[in-house]
């Protein structure tokens, strides 16, 4: 099969990787321009034909896959509306909100291609590909099969409709971003008093858990290291809550956590929950 991805980060280079048996792989992500970026490191390094831009990479695709931030979930369909395929796949991946999914499906469709929302709902390092994926829209039925021949071992066929998938994704993201950030902010504050670890034993009493300081160190790594893309699917989010007539208090207040989180990637050098912690303090004095 013929399958252009369009943005070649984290995500990318997963798909690049578990696609590239069996199908001949096209990418494009505007951060080619620059070489040190993540996504052109990725690029020299995958089996991908390096397309000269996104109507370049999905003239002959079969498939089109959207592994972009959220903020450019919007303008990466309109680009690959351009010269997409009548009748190609179009799936997106990105943590946009129900409305820009939306918009973003009414471009593709209106192009001739058939748009696929899918909701991302784990970290995609451990179950790469076969990670729980839920699909909607008219045409999310009939891309099951196909996508479970290609190793997508976990999609869900799971609404007729654009905007419940990415509902169930953001609502989870208030919790799991959100945890994140409280997380983060708890045990700055702690390990300025020293009682980090008593915080933390304590945490199990409501909340069981096999290692609570490895739990921290996990989820305030990510922050810092996706903290950029965090806070934009938490802008998403806001936006979704919103939209339901909710005040989007915790998660404007996550969006900006994370912001902050991605200011101290230097910290990413500390060997454990402690360090890490004394690092990201002393960027602050």
């Amino acid at each position: 099969m013929n399958i252009a991805l369009i943005g070649l980060g984290e995500v990318g280079r997963v798909l690049a990787e578990d696609l590239a048996d069996g199908s001949t792989l096209s990418a494009w992500d505007t951060a080619f321009a620059e070489p040190v970026s993540r996504a052109a490191h990725n690029a020299r390094e995958l089996p991908v034909r390096v397309a000269t831009g996104a109507a370049d990479a999905v003239q002959s695709a079969e498939l089109v896959i959207s592994a972009v931030t959220a903020a450019n979930d919007l303008s990466a369909a309109r680009d690959v509306a351009t010269a997409i395929a009548r009748g190609a796949w179009f799936v997106d991946l990105n943590s946009a909100s129900p409305s820009q999914k939306q918009d973003a499906a009414a471009l593709i469709e209106a192009a001739g291609g058939r748009y696929v929302e899918a909701a991302v709902l784990s970290p995609i390092g451990p179950l790469r590909i076969g990670s729980p994926i839920l699909l909607g829209g008219p045409h999310a039925s009939d891309f099951v099969d196909s996508a479970r021949d290609l190793g997508f071992s976990g999609v869900e066929f799971f609404a007729p409709s654009v905007g419940p998938a990415s509902a169930t994704k953001l609502c989870r993201s208030v919790v799991v971003k959100g945890f994140e950030a409280l997380l983060m902010e708890s045990m700055l504050t702690a390990r300025t008093w020293g009682v980090e670890k008593p915080v933390l034993d304590s945490l199990s009493n409501l909340l069981p858990a096999a290692d609570w300081a490895a739990l921290a160190e996990y989820m305030i790594r990510r922050s810092i290291e996706h903290g950029e893309r965090r806070s934009e699917e938490m802008v998403e989010a806001a936006s979704a809550v919103t939209n339901a007539g909710v005040e989007p208090l915790m998660a404007t207040a996550t969006a900006r956590r994370q912001a902050w989180a991605d200011k101290h990637r230097d910290a990413l050098n500390a060997d454990d929950l402690g360090g890490l912690l004394d690092a990201i303090r002393a960027a602050r004095t």
